[in-house]
């Protein structure tokens, strides 16, 4: 498809991102291509919501965004972006001709949460946190907020009794001896407090817990998850709908994924891998009827920020006969998840505009586990997206609420 050429965000005014992990490798990706596409200097390729399918679409221009975010770590924007020059993955001019933006986007980050770190309540640093995204909106003169979260993968938690009870949950999080909530929970929370639109990039807890959904309905925030869908996972699900619409039976498939940087060293963890495996596997699990060897992730810090994966898939077809399938690609991984992160920022804005409150189903053509969905398959969650965007669009422009902002 070619590129949508046409303006499409005339009436949107100003549209905040709010990262969550702001200095990471995808955040600052994310934000050199939005300013390289802002200001001239690079195509939107990759970036879905550019292609003629969403001409029609009312969304806010990639110029009328403003970056900020949270990030415990003290290595401003422009350093991790030398790191990524350093390592190939970003070409050095680009750099250059965009550092003035990605310095004032670095000065619009503020201290994230840091259990290690910090002694008040939780309650106190979701309000903190809260207020961090307030001061944002109104600083910059901003229409509204989508809060994105692109940190390092979480280990999954223990459920407790406060996950089922808003009353147990909000008593807990006033007392500064527990800890109840992970961190990507209380960042979740705190955007819900704001008023903001929230997305889950990551595998992490995040809105998961029942309580926290149900604070997000009371405060008709629209949200969306989990965990981004680059690459391994992405020709997974276009794969296997293939083979069950030929009539081919998978019988096994199995994947490794290779990993250096930082996400390899996260994932090292065995705890903080268990959450990512699975959600890895298990869209792919219910498209092939179980058929799935668990998938390896192996760090190899040598590759820095590249990722490689392969897969093999085994197949029985007619009379018995085997067809065995192997791939095997490898990428930036950033490359391909910052233009995901644009596309989710414009996509709910949208959906804030046009009075979207929970999880927005259409928005699973980007997850690996989606919220709010069942489907897999890409090809149907492809024209879910379009069809929601359009219809979004259409009762936006009907009803003048996006002048009414």
């Amino acid at each position: 498809m070619s590129a949508n050429t046409e303006p499409t965000g005339r009436n949107y005014g100003k549209t905040g991102i709010w990262l969550i992990g702001a200095r990471g490798s995808v955040a600052t990706t994310a934000t050199v291509g939005l300013a390289a596409i802002s200001s001239g200097l690079a195509p939107a390729t990759g970036c879905v919501t550019n292609q003629d399918s969403f001409t029609a679409v009312l969304l806010p221009d990639f110029a009328d965004f403003v970056v900020g975010g949270h990030d415990i770590s003290g290595v401003c924007m422009a350093k991790r972006a030398e790191s990524l020059v350093e390592s190939g993955m970003l070409p050095p001019h680009l750099l250059e001709s965009v550092r003035s933006q990605l310095g004032e986007a670095d000065q619009r980050v503020r201290p994230g949460y840091d259990p290690a770190q910090q002694s008040e309540s939780q309650a106190d640093v979701a309000r903190r946190l809260a207020q961090d995204i307030t001061d944002f909106k109104h600083a910059n003169g901003l229409d509204r907020v989508v809060v994105l979260d692109v940190a390092s993968t979480e280990a999954p938690v223990e459920p407790v009794a406060e996950f089922s009870n808003i009353e147990l949950l909000l008593a807990a999080l006033e007392d500064p001896a527990r800890r109840v909530l992970p961190p990507s929970s209380v960042s979740a929370y705190a955007a819900v407090l704001a008023g903001s639109s929230y997305v889950c990039f990551t595998p992490s807890t995040a809105l998961t817990i029942p309580a926290l959904r149900e604070l997000a309905a009371r405060h008709r925030v629209p949200s969306a998850g989990q965990d981004g869908k680059t690459g391994q996972t992405w020709l997974r699900s276009v794969l296997a709908p293939a083979f069950a619409a030929r009539g081919l039976r998978v019988l096994s498939w199995a994947g490794t994924n290779l990993l250096g940087g930082g996400d390899g060293a996260t994932l090292a963890d065995p705890q903080a891998v268990s959450g990512k495996l699975q959600s890895k596997n298990r869209g792919l699990q219910e498209l092939t009827g179980g058929a799935v060897t668990p998938l390896h992730i192996d760090n190899v810090q040598d590759l820095g920020e590249t990722k490689v994966a392969w897969d093999h898939i085994n197949v029985e077809g007619f009379l018995g006969s085997r067809l065995t399938l192997q791939t095997t690609w490898s990428a930036y991984d950033s490359m391909l998840a910052a233009p995901m992160v644009l596309d989710l920022a414009r996509l709910m804005a949208l959906a804030h505009a046009a009075g979207e409150e929970g999880h927005v189903d259409a928005l699973g053509f980007f997850f690996k586990d989606p919220w709010g969905s069942d489907e897999h398959a890409f090809a149907n969650q492809t024209r879910n997206l379009v069809e929601w965007a359009q219809t979004a669009s259409a009762r936006l422009t009907a009803g003048g609420s996006l002048d009414q902002q």
